[in-house]
């Protein structure tokens, strides 16, 4: 026989057959395969895979051919639990149009259904269902909405931007402010829009990670000030104990801010976007609704409450799987 050169082919009966011959007359596995034209390792596996040592039984033609017809139609089922169980691939889909990660829904569904082990998913199960999916629709329902893993720490360049007085830098900051002790400490930005010419204001709570998204009137430091003060005030005092923040010239107006809202402001340094984790994290979950590019000034007050609630009303992580207004509230009572 010629040796095979074509791509690999199932073993047939008639070559199940020939091996259990030549197994009874006690030939090896590479003269096996060598009479077959198949790799030692082809005739290894199948043999191992269907020989029954517990019961007594060698390898048998009929039974090896029997178990590949079983596992044949087994690999024509869906594999995929979220093909199966339609109420499962129901939530799965409406969590993540809500953005929620894999890991969220994860969490989430042992919380929501104890009992139900059909309502049990993993994470990598769903990162695997939507990956082999034609439609990149799905693809882009995670969080970064990429095809291929990017690049990492490549450096920043550090922004140019003129100093700004009388800053209480952030290691002053109280212990109970690093170590998340008490609530009522929160982070800001600015998330810059197309070309840089629009904005919004972010604030995150650090403790219990409750996010703000603040319309802006305009990128000075008195339109931020007035609108970061606006956006807090309705929270009670003990809710409102310092913001942390970059050197952006927006904060300018840092310490009328503190007048108007009791909070101390603190500066991280400049270049060092890990000092404010909490907020540059939330950031990252923002751009899921607000990609670069965006222009903010087509965005209304309800698509920026809208967000919101979304990013509130997600299980996290860092929270042991609870949402960020359930802990708020929690807080508040």
């Amino acid at each position: 026989m010629q040796k095979q050169t074509q791509g690999y082919k199932r073993i047939t009966y008639i070559e199940r057959d020939i091996i259990a011959q030549h197994l009874a007359l006690g030939n090896s596995k590479r003269a096996i395969a060598r009479k077959l034209c198949r790799s030692p390792s082809t005739i290894t596996r199948e043999i191992i895979r269907d020989t029954k040592k517990s019961d007594g039984y060698g390898y048998g033609a009929a039974r090896a051919s029997r178990r590949s017809v079983r596992r044949a139609s087994s690999r024509r089922r869906s594999k995929y639990k979220l093909e199966r169980f339609v109420r499962l691939h129901r939530y799965v889909m409406e969590k993540l149009k809500q953005l929620w990660s894999p890991q969220q829904i994860e969490r989430r569904l042992k919380d929501e259904y104890p009992f139900d082990k059909s309502m049990r998913i993993s994470s990598e199960s769903i990162y695997r269902y939507l990956y082999i999916r034609p439609s990149r629709e799905l693809r882009m329902l995670l969080r970064h909405g990429h095809l291929r893993r990017r690049k990492r720490g490549r450096p920043r360049k550090e922004e140019q931007r003129g100093k700004i007085p009388d800053m209480t830098m952030i290691e002053d900051r109280p212990q109970e402010v690093r170590k998340r002790l008490v609530p009522g400490h929160w982070e800001g930005d600015l998330l810059k829009g197309k070309r840089n010419q629009s904005a919004i204001g972010t604030l995150v709570e650090r403790s219990t990670r409750y996010v703000i998204l603040v319309p802006l009137g305009g990128l000075d430091a008195s339109s931020v000030r007035k609108a970061f003060a606006k956006a807090i005030e309705g929270f009670p005092k003990d809710i409102r104990r310092s913001l942390t923040y970059d050197q952006g010239k927006e904060m300018a107006d840092h310490l009328q801010l503190t007048m108007d809202t009791d909070m101390q402001v603190y500066f991280a340094q400049k270049g060092s976007p890990w000092e404010r984790g909490t907020s540059e994290n939330t950031n990252g979950l923002i751009r899921q609704f607000f990609p670069k590019g965006t222009d903010f000034t087509l965005v209304n007050n309800e698509e920026l409450k809208r967000a919101q609630d979304l990013l509130n009303d997600r299980p996290r992580r860092v929270l042991d799987w609870q949402k960020p207004d359930e802990v708020l509230a929690d807080v508040l009572h």
